[in-house]
C-alpha cells in the first residue's frame, strides 16, 4: 500500500510563544524568537513556512527542540504533559514580531 502524505492546514497548527527570561534575552540580543510548536510532526522547512505566513517576517534560520511525552504527578494521580516540539526561529535584519513586544 502506498504511502498516504497527510496534509497538514495553518489552522491544524498551534504555535505558543514562549515568554521567558531566556527566550527575552535571546530575542533582544540575536533576534531569535521561541515559539512551542503543536503538532510535533512538524519539520523546520513547514514551521519557516508557516511563520512566514503568519507573522508577514522573513526567516533566516530555524532550530527545534522535540520533547518527550512526561509523567508527571506524586500521588495516586498522575498526569501527562504531551510531548511537543519547541522552535527557535531567528529572522532577518529589520524584521520582529508584535507579540513579544
Amino acid at each position: 500500500m502506498a504511502d498516504i502524505e497527510q496534509k497538514i492546514f495553518e489552522k491544524d497548527v498551534k504555535i505558543i510563544p514562549v515568554i521567558s527570561e531566556k527566550a527575552r534575552d535571546l530575542m533582544q540580543s540575536q533576534n531569535v524568537y521561541t515559539f512551542k510548536i503543536f503538532p510535533p510532526s512538524l519539520n523546520r522547512k513547514e514551521i519557516k513556512k508557516i511563520i512566514e505566513n503568519k507573522f508577514k517576517v522573513k526567516v533566516e534560520e530555524v532550530r527545534t527542540i522535540n520533547y518527550p511525552k512526561r509523567k508527571r504527578g506524586r500521588s495516586r494521580i498522575l498526569s501527562v504533559r504531551p510531548r511537543f516540539k519547541k522552535a527557535y526561529v531567528k529572522l532577518e535584519k529589520g524584521y520582529s514580531i508584535s507579540i513579544f513586544e
